[in-house]
């Protein structure tokens, strides 16, 4: 049987592409806080936010943009809301 080809699309690559790049800003700004205890929780914070743009990723890189593609977008921005919320950074 041949494998399903899975469904791209340009401005779902653009939202990943960017939800990474300010993924990497804000690791950048918490590694260089100077006070340990603080970066500490601030990482602790952070990988809820992490571990969705993974997921959103590896999503899309298995399977192409679906339904749950959406859905797991609307998840990183609104922990990332959150976070941003919550810490000054």
């Amino acid at each position: 049987m041949a494998k399903k080809r899975r469904k791209l699309n340009k401005d779902f690559e653009k939202k990943i592409y960017s939800s990474k790049k300010n993924v990497e800003l804000v690791l950048a700004k918490i590694y260089d806080i100077d006070d340990e205890d603080i970066q500490k929780e601030y990482i602790s914070a952070f990988n809820r936010v992490v571990h969705l743009y993974d997921e959103l990723k590896e999503d899309y890189e298995r399977q192409g943009f679906s339904d749950n593609s959406e859905e797991l977008l609307i998840k990183y921005k609104n922990a990332y809301s959150l976070f941003e919320e919550e810490f000054e950074i």
